[in-house]
């Protein structure tokens, strides 16, 4: 485990029971807390990612605009918000998906992806990887090509870069539980 993982890991705060009972939640306020930690989080992904052709850069409502947004300025692309559906002013491209407890629905701009362009997308967290796969979906459905995935946060028992590997593409997560 390298410096900034272990730093990470001393640093998330583990909630118990929530958002609802039996959920352990992976607090990452206190990594925005210490500006020091936050930028070499910063500086990890874009170490990573520089010089990989990324035109555009999606970011997951709401945790992963923290990071995503700093990412995309550093490699000088778009950041593209994925919210849920309502959430985005103009006219929106959806994708709906099924979760363990239901299914949700999330939307992006029509005009936020140019036909080929290679897209990454940024969420704070991978854990069963729905949300991020459905991101990929709309992605694609706009004919723009998923060139990978950064996450701060990798919860590896549930399998999530599983479901993403499918796609043969990077998966970065700066820490794993």
């Amino acid at each position: 485990m390298n410096d900034l993982s272990q730093r990470l890991k001393e640093t998330i705060r583990d909630v118990p029971d929530f958002p609802k009972p039996g959920i352990l939640f992976k607090d990452i306020t206190p990594v925005l807390a210490d500006p020091k930690l936050s930028l070499r989080v910063s500086e990890a992904f874009y170490s990573y990612w520089k010089g990989k052709g990324i035109a555009a850069l999606v970011g997951i409502e709401s945790r992963g605009f923290i990071y995503g947004l700093q990412l995309a300025q550093q490699l000088g692309v778009p950041f593209i918000p994925v919210r849920k559906a309502g959430k985005l002013p103009y006219k929106t491209v959806r994708h709906a998906y099924d979760l363990e407890y239901g299914s949700a629905e999330i939307e992006m701009h029509e005009d936020a992806i140019r036909s080929g362009d290679q897209v990454l997308i940024h969420d704070d967290l991978l854990a069963t990887g729905g949300t991020a796969k459905a991101a990929a979906q709309l992605i694609q459905k706009m004919n723009g090509k998923v060139l990978g995935y950064s996450f701060l946060i990798e919860l590896a028992f549930l399998n999530g870069r599983k479901k993403l590997k499918e796609q043969d593409v990077e998966i970065q997560s700066l820490v794993t539980f």
